[in-house]
């Protein structure tokens, strides 16, 4: 499993309407890639036009290669994009050790 880390920075003002078109772009677009393991989203206290996206899937390729060369990936930033401040920035983590 490999952990998608995006750092998202939006517009200021705009934390409403970005929650809600965040949720619709992962439930509606990314939710049906291949090698989707599921999300979360957190959105920062000190820094309310941070954003912490985390999504978990089954190898790097799924992400890099099948979701960011699909179509989905623009429809996908379509509906995200639009809130950016500026591009997020995006890396990936192995898990090494912990709980649930």
């Amino acid at each position: 499993m490999i952990l998608e880390f995006a750092d998202i920075r939006i517009q200021p003002g705009q934390q409403a309407a970005f929650d809600a078109a965040i949720r619709q772009g992962v439930e509606t677009v990314i939710s049906k890639a291949k090698g989707f393991g599921g999300y979360t989203v957190h959105k920062g206290i000190e820094s309310p036009e941070r954003y912490v996206l985390q999504i978990r899937w089954e190898t790097l390729e799924n992400h890099t290669v099948d979701f960011r060369g699909s179509a989905a990936f623009a429809e996908w930033r379509a509906i995200v994009g639009p809130f950016f401040a500026s591009p997020p920035v995006v890396e990936h983590f192995s898990l090494v050790t912990g709980s649930t």
